[in-house]
């Protein structure tokens, strides 16, 4: 049975990184540079929680660009609307956890479905600018502050009476931490079964040659709209676990378009169409974002000259140097790197051989 090892592999690795990435919050243990506080601290837990949360969302963008071929402009209005709909649902109309959870999870697959059914009737670079397009319309409805809601550019905060006490407070860190690791996990397993189904073989066929899959006589449209809205809906699943784990409300800033631009970039330093690739990629991008900013303004940095210390102090000056590098050097993203090992040896090997 050669084909078993294989999937063992595939099924075990995963339930073991997740098995240690779980006892996290038990470990004192500092990383120098790349987090400011023990493992077990608040903050560095915190700050794990939003990497792993867009790790998810990364993965599920990836979905649709990575495996189905879509490029959509527009992912960023699904995940602003988790984050809107249910900081509206607990805070201005005072519904309970789940009820709010359910209106936001209906409205996560109709509102796609809408859309996708809409934006799905042409491809390629149309197909990119309807979905701008409606992810546009959606950030001026939330300036706009229709009946006070949004709270327009200011953002919304966020009501805590209706949310469990373990989710409350700087103490309660590691079940936010759990929840954020809860949702990648999720999102990894749904999208791994998705891909690996029937479906799924059909989305992979359609991003290679859509009207190959035509003249075989399925119907791409069918399979892009399941895609769609299966990709939206997890990651209108991430706005509400971003809202929880950061706990300050909803903010505009997840209605832009550079918030979809930067899932995509996500999903390039990974590795599009990958296992774990956007997962990786997600990771990783939020980590040095978030700790980027710390360390440039460290005395270690200010110390430097000035022609060295000015680049390091602007954290995006880093970020977009990295991608540039990944691009042209490890094109295939980070997940393609075992593979260029594997090769780089065997070739190694071959003209040692000779």
């Amino acid at each position: 049975m050669p084909g078993r090892a294989p999937r063992v592999v595939n099924v075990v690795v995963p339930v073991v990184v997740v098995a240690l990435l779980a006892i996290v919050p038990t470990l004192s243990l500092d990383i120098p540079l790349v987090f400011s506080g023990a493992l077990d601290s608040p903050g560095t837990l915190g700050l794990l929680a939003l990497c792993l949360v867009f790790g998810g969302v990364a993965l599920t963008y990836d979905l649709l660009f990575g495996f189905t071929g879509l490029l959509s402009f527009g992912h960023a209005l699904y995940f602003a609307i988790g984050v809107y709909v249910m900081a509206i649902a607990l805070t201005k109309w005072e519904l309970s956890l789940w009820q709010a959870f359910a209106l936001t999870a209906v409205i996560g697959i109709v509102v796609p479905f809408l859309l996708g059914a809409i934006s799905l009737r042409v491809s390629g670079i149309a197909f990119a600018m309807v979905t701008l397009a409606f992810a546009q319309a959606g950030q001026v409805l939330v300036q706009k502050n229709p009946d006070q809601l949004t709270g327009g550019e200011e953002g919304l905060g966020l009501n805590f009476e209706p949310l469990p006490d373990f989710f409350v407070g700087v103490l309660n860190a590691k079940y936010l931490y759990w929840l954020a690791l809860g949702y990648a996990a999720l999102v990894f397993v749904v999208v791994r079964f998705a891909v690996s189904s029937s479906p799924g073989h059909v989305f992979q066929a359609i991003r290679e040659n859509e009207r190959r899959v035509e003249v075989i006589g399925l119907r791409p449209f069918g399979f892009k709209l399941i895609a769609f809205v299966l990709a939206s809906f997890l990651c209108t699943l991430g706005g509400i676990v971003w809202l929880l784990v950061l706990g300050t409300g909803a903010s505009p800033q997840v209605t832009t378009a550079s918030f979809t631009l930067t899932l995509l970039v996500m999903v390039v330093i990974g590795g599009a169409g990958t296992r774990y690739g956007a997962l990786l990629g997600g990771f990783l991008y939020t980590l040095l974002d978030q700790r980027l900013g710390a360390l440039a303004g460290s005395t270690e940095v200010q110390g430097l000259p000035n022609v060295i210390r000015t680049p390091l102090s602007e954290p995006l000056f880093i970020l977009g140097t990295l991608f540039i590098l990944l691009v042209f050097f490890v094109p295939g993203g980070l997940a393609s790197l075992g593979r260029r090992v594997r090769l780089l040896r065997r070739s190694a090997r071959l003209e040692g051989a000779r």
